[in-house]
């Protein structure tokens, strides 16, 4: 049987495929890196352009190269995450090919074939599937929500507040994205926050650093059972900070369902709106993985160790907590990277053994 085309190849260039393509480089492993997008910054791309890490530049680094000191204070902006990933894919050469819009990845005797767009694909001993979140954005089920005439966002396609200028804006979500957009929005508009519970707002002097060592020891299962800060917690990052200041950061619990104009309250008030912000997260972006029979109804593929249990030539990372601690982050992709790659190393190794 001819050889495949790579030992392996890692669908997504975003900060999950770069950590995993520094590791593969070191170890000798011949790969390729297949991104969607038009050049480098993957998921950064599509952010609002004031959205700010939580964490500092030194706890916000990929693996060989950290990032520089912010200029914006003390959290890195959004464009600085992009020049950083732009540099870093320059710094070490990777083969990345963009863009490639991989459309689905099937089984072929001991391969297996990841096709593109187009017709083209490609045949590899391993894939490692790196598309993350930002391409399946979540947005919950409302009563009456294709009734409602105002705009309806997701903080996917949120990029700045100039839509929302003179207006009465719904922001639904209390994570880090409902907060940072919150500040933004109220600035220029009247704003209602709307989350499921009261938001948990972090001492002013908390980043990301302790939110990355939680999630790390709950995923160890060596966490504080009275530690219960979490990734959903609110970072004060300045712009935060300096909504508080303004009276801003109040919330209120779930309408009941939409109107035309609006929504219900559960005690039988409405209220008009003509906006609505959704910052409700994302799922797992692997329609491409469904020919494999290995996606959940939720999106995630059942994993060992990232590795799939269904399909051991199939691994993820990138994707959140369940494909390793704070995986979806720029440390944590890092650190997911470190552990994963040996694993798919030693799995080459083993199947080069048995043939």
């Amino acid at each position: 049987m001819s050889n495949p085309d790579h030992d392996v190849v890692v669908i997504g260039g975003g900060q999950a495929g770069l950590a995993i393509a520094w590791y593969l480089k070191r170890a000798g492993i011949d790969f390729i890196v297949l991104d969607a997008e038009d050049r480098p910054g993957g998921a950064w791309l599509h952010t609002w352009g004031s959205l700010s890490l939580f964490s500092p530049a030194a706890w916000s680094s990929l693996p060989g190269w950290p990032m520089p000191s912010s200029q914006s204070e003390h959290f890195p902006m959004r464009d600085e995450v992009i020049d950083y990933l732009t540099h870093y894919e320059e710094r070490y050469d990777f083969p990345i090919e963009r863009p490639c819009h991989v459309t689905d990845v099937e089984r072929d005797m001991d391969w297996l074939r990841v096709r593109l767009k187009g017709g083209h694909n490609l045949t590899a001993r391993a894939v490692v599937s790196a598309t993350g979140t930002w391409g399946a954005p979540y947005v919950p089920d409302y009563a009456g929500q294709e009734i409602f005439r105002g705009v309806q966002i997701h903080s996917a396609h949120y990029r700045n507040s100039r839509l929302f200028a003179g207006k009465q804006v719904m922001v639904i979500g209390g994570g880090n994205s409902g907060a940072q957009i919150l500040a933004e929005v109220s600035k220029v508009a009247s704003t209602i926050w709307v989350t499921r519970e009261e938001p948990i707002f972090l001492p002013d002097d908390v980043d990301g650093r302790i939110l990355f060592q939680r999630a790390s020891a709950r995923v160890r299962g060596d966490f504080d059972e009275d530690a219960t800060t979490t990734l959903g917690d609110i970072v004060m990052v300045p712009p935060v900070q300096e909504a508080r200041d303004r009276g801003v950061l109040g919330s209120v619990r779930p309408f009941v369902r939409f109107t035309e104009t609006g929504v219900v309250w559960e005690n039988g008030s409405e209220t008009q709106v003509d906006a609505v912000l959704w910052c409700t997260g994302f799922r797992p972006a692997t329609e491409h993985l469904k020919s494999l029979g290995v996606v959940e109804p939720d999106g995630r593929v059942r994993v060992i160790g990232q590795q799939s249990e269904a399909e051991p030539r199939l691994w993820l990372a990138g994707y959140g907590n369940w494909t390793g601690a704070a995986s979806a982050t720029l440390i944590g992709a890092g650190r997911t990277a470190r552990d994963l790659v040996p694993r798919i190393h030693k799995a080459l190794r083993d199947a080069t053994q048995d043939s």
